[in-house]
């Protein structure tokens, strides 16, 4: 049985983030406020989110006559010191999160404010070939691997049972989507939260570092603070200026906290 299962499930334990969007900036519409406003300003980020969250922020005072010295990552870090974190709600992106489990996203999903999210659909989608993710606390003990695989293999092949039947006993049914669909969407009772999914996400700023601090707190549940994590490193690359304040504090379970002087900005 596990041969036979091993060719339609796999096990995963790291998650996955694809940044597939970002904004851009119109430097000629700009230009043109700061010359209908009669005033020069220069920025020292190539960054469109961090341009776009310092041009919000000196709108607010019109203060892009005489900057203080120190360019973004000055600004934006005083940004953060006084909690004026409305302005970083003009930075977005677009993320594609795999390799992790529908227990996660029921938790991600609850991220309401400053999200957008696209899942995907057991209604539609065949989880014959299936992905489950597996803890790091079972998956480093044998004994506790073993029970779970088992486990997981028997709901596998209970859904790959199940659709099949389903499908035959909707066989009255002329459209053929909707058959399918029918025998899917009761299948799907059977599959545990470890079955891996696949969600788009849309965030700003301000939003991803609410999730940061929540979901990366050490009281936090280990698979969701490890994309925490991982959400943290591509968003200290894609936009040092609006999170390198956080740090990442080793755990005993081989996870990180993360941390900041600057929290609820």
């Amino acid at each position: 049985m596990h041969d036979e299962l091993s060719r339609t499930m796999r096990i995963l334990r790291e998650p996955t983030i694809y940044l597939l969007g970002r904004q851009m900036l119109d430097q000629g519409e700009l230009d043109r406020f700061l010359r209908d406003h009669g005033v020069t300003w220069q920025t020292d980020t190539d960054v469109a989110a961090e341009v776009l969250c310092e041009v919000a922020g000196r709108v607010c005072y019109m203060s892009f006559a005489r900057p203080r010295p120190g360019g973004n990552s000055v600004y934006l870090g005083h940004i953060k010191e006084v909690g004026h974190g409305s302005v970083l709600e003009h930075a977005v992106w677009n993320f594609l999160i795999t390799g992790v489990s529908r227990s996660l996203t029921h938790e991600l999903v609850r991220h309401r404010a400053g999200f957008g999210y696209s899942q995907l659909s057991q209604r539609y989608v065949d989880e014959s070939i299936a992905e489950y993710v597996e803890p790091d606390v079972i998956a480093d003990d044998p004994e506790l691997h073993r029970i779970w695989q088992d486990a997981v293999a028997q709901c596998h092949r209970a859904y790959q049972l199940l659709a099949e039947k389903l499908q035959v006993k909707f066989s009255d049914e002329p459209d053929r989507t909707a058959r399918r669909k029918a025998a899917r969407q009761a299948a799907r009772s059977v599959l545990p939260n470890a079955t891996e999914t696949k969600i788009f996400v849309t965030a700003n700023a301000r939003a991803i570092r609410h999730f940061l601090e929540q979901r990366g707190s050490r009281a936090a549940e280990t698979e969701i603070r490890k994309l925490a994590n991982t959400w943290l490193r591509l968003m200290k690359k894609e936009a040092p200026n609006l999170f390198d304040d956080y740090e990442e504090i080793p755990l005993p379970d081989g996870t990180f906290e993360i941390v900041t002087g600057f929290r609820k900005v």
